[in-house]
């Protein structure tokens, strides 16, 4: 069986360790790595689209940052407990008319005794910026 460390029960080290692992993976931007780190059957909701399983997650990260250009995230730890962390994020990116978008959010995640995300439920709204207050 696949395992993705830190394993929870989850301290607060190992929870704010597993948030900045899932940080890096999304600004890798490469959606095969990152669905790595959910399970087979994982379930999101993601604003109001559900993705069910690591193949729709890869299609769903693959059309997003082919439309998303300069993307750049962070994350930070809100709350945890043994399998589950929150975290609030922000992210910005340029769409397809090069006019800047700030996005916020706050994502629950649900994992397995391996590790992996079997569920991610993010919130998330969105803020045309200027160039000039770009912060990421």
């Amino acid at each position: 069986m696949e395992k993705k460390f830190p394993l929870p029960p989850f301290t607060e080290e190992t929870a704010k360790e597993k948030v900045q692992l899932a940080e890096d993976a999304w600004n890798s931007q490469d959606p095969e790595k990152v669905s790595k780190a959910y399970t087979v059957d994982t379930e999101w909701r993601n604003r109001s689209q559900f993705v069910n399983g690591r193949e729709e997650v890869v299609s769903f990260l693959t059309e997003k940052w082919q439309k998303e250009k300069n993307y750049k995230l962070r994350k930070e730890l809100w709350a945890y407990t043994d399998n589950k962390i929150a975290v609030r994020f922000e992210y910005e990116y340029q769409n397809a008319e090069g006019a800047w978008i700030r996005a916020y959010g706050n994502e629950n995640w649900e994992f397995n005794e391996h590790g992996l995300m079997q569920k991610r439920y993010a919130s998330i709204n969105d803020l045309p910026i200027d160039e000039s207050e770009r912060r990421l």
